[in-house]
């Protein structure tokens, strides 16, 4: 029992959205900095075999721990089962370019700081793996840091609920989901759980009202008994609970009322990857790849890690290249449409756009990000660029700003999970970036 939940503790930190307060961000003074922790410079799996000290690993969850997770986010499936998300055969589509080399320079000050940074110390404060900004559909910036290279993967962590949640909205306006039933009415394993009289729209804008804690201080927690049904490995002896997502996911109970209050609740994304697998009946991996992978022209295939029957977790855990993430971001920011065909309805993306209730989600209490909201499962900001995002554990992002005409895809190894510890140097930054395209020729 104690490694089934050791190792979910370490899982689902790479996972799920824990927000940090300022004794969080100060406690990263005790990690080393960037380039001091910077996976190729430690060495970590170099050598036939490596060094003892240099091989994280998966069974006793050193590959999570910092300073090794950032080698090992780049490397995710060496470590769990998987399943792929085809790209199908053929060429992928080409990138037009337009390096601005000056990106660097741009000056902001982080929130809560007095002193001016620049873009590329920001890099460096939120441990950037790799960055891309895309302004006009053109590359305007394009770097990669430590373990990750041009045409490796990385854990793209919660921004994996954007894409679930895309799909969702896909699917509801083809017809093949309302977002006004029930749960229930979809899956009807789920009608005693706390889902059971949610809507399918509450679900996608996590308005649920369960009684789920991801406390990682509370051993009794309900992220713990999650974490241990999605563990792939081998159960203990006398381990006795739900062995999969799909046994869990109908033990959860109702806590409150539905449509009150936004709640970030990863078990919503994976209720929502039920309900797409049932109406489809295809795995989110497959509908992923029908309906946006294989069309968008992307490089490389991607992959979900799975339970112990396979099933992808809809939550996290989503792998892929950078430049696909950035392909993705743009499809988004073009109202669906890549090159001449139109890939996800125009009218889905409208509904992403037009956010959800600023008044359910204040009650979160997200203290830097007043005035947001929350809509088929990505994160509005509701600024006057009207600029929304992806947003992942440990500094992973799809950032984009249609006044701008820019996207900004990023991933990330910062020890600290929560975007507590980035966002006082992303948020303002983005802005900086934003505001000088908008001024440049």
């Amino acid at each position: 029992m104690k490694q089934v939940y050791f190792y979910s503790q370490l899982l689902f930190s790479c996972v799920i959205f824990i927000w940090c307060n300022k004794a969080d961000a100060q406690e990263k003074m005790k990690y080393l900095d960037a380039a001091q922790s910077d996976p190729v410079k430690m060495g970590w799996m170099v050598g036939s075999p490596p060094p003892e000290d240099r091989i994280p690993r998966f069974d006793d969850g050193s590959f999570f721990q910092f300073p090794a997770l950032r080698w090992s986010v780049a490397h995710m499936r060496q470590f769990m089962p998987t399943v792929n998300v085809s790209r199908r055969l053929g060429a992928s589509a080409s990138f037009a370019t337009n390096i601005k080399s000056n990106i660097d320079k741009v000056q902001f000050v982080p929130l809560g700081e007095t002193k001016a940074i620049t873009w590329e110390e920001s890099l460096q404060k939120v441990y950037a793996d790799g960055v891309i900004v895309m302004h006009h559909g053109k590359i305007v910036y394009e770097k990669y840091f430590g373990a990750l290279k041009v045409d490796g993967q990385h854990a793209a962590m919660s921004v994996t609920k954007s894409f679930t949640g895309t799909l969702g909205i896909i699917l509801a306006k083809e017809g093949l989901i309302d977002t006004t039933k029930t749960v229930s009415h979809y899956i009807p394993e789920l009608k005693n759980s706390a889902f059971g009289d949610a809507t399918v729209r509450q679900v996608m804008d996590m308005t649920t009202a369960l009684q789920f804690s991801e406390d990682y201080a509370d051993p009794n927690a309900e992220i713990w008994k999650f974490s241990a049904a999605g563990n792939p490995l081998p159960k203990p002896k006398d381990y006795d609970g739900p062995k999969t997502y799909y046994e869990y996911l109908p033990t959860i109970k109702k806590n409150g009322v539905h449509g009150e209050s936004f709640g970030y609740k990863t078990v919503n994304s994976d209720v929502l990857g039920w309900i797409i697998a049932r109406v489809t009946g295809k795995t989110i991996a497959e509908v992923l790849s029908e309906k946006i992978w294989r069309k968008l022209g992307t490089e490389q295939d991607a992959y979900y890690s799975v339970d112990a029957i396979g099933t992808p977790f809809a939550g996290g855990c989503l792998n892929f290249g950078l430049r696909d993430m950035a392909r993705f971001g743009q499809l988004i920011l073009n109202n669906g449409k890549a090159g001449k065909e139109q890939i996800i309805p125009k009218s889905a993306i409208d509904d992403i756009r037009k956010g959800g209730s600023k008044k359910a989600f204040a009650k979160a209490g997200y203290t830097l990000l007043q005035g947001w909201s929350y809509r088929d499962m990505w994160w509005i900001t509701n600024n006057d660029h009207g600029a929304f995002c992806a947003r992942g554990v440990h500094g992973q992002v799809i950032y984009i700003d249609p006044k701008a005409d820019m996207v900004i895809v990023r991933f990330a190894s910062n020890p600290i999970a929560g975007n507590g510890a980035n966002d006082p140097y992303s948020l303002p930054a983005y802005d900086a970036v934003a505001k000088f395209l908008l001024s440049s020729k």
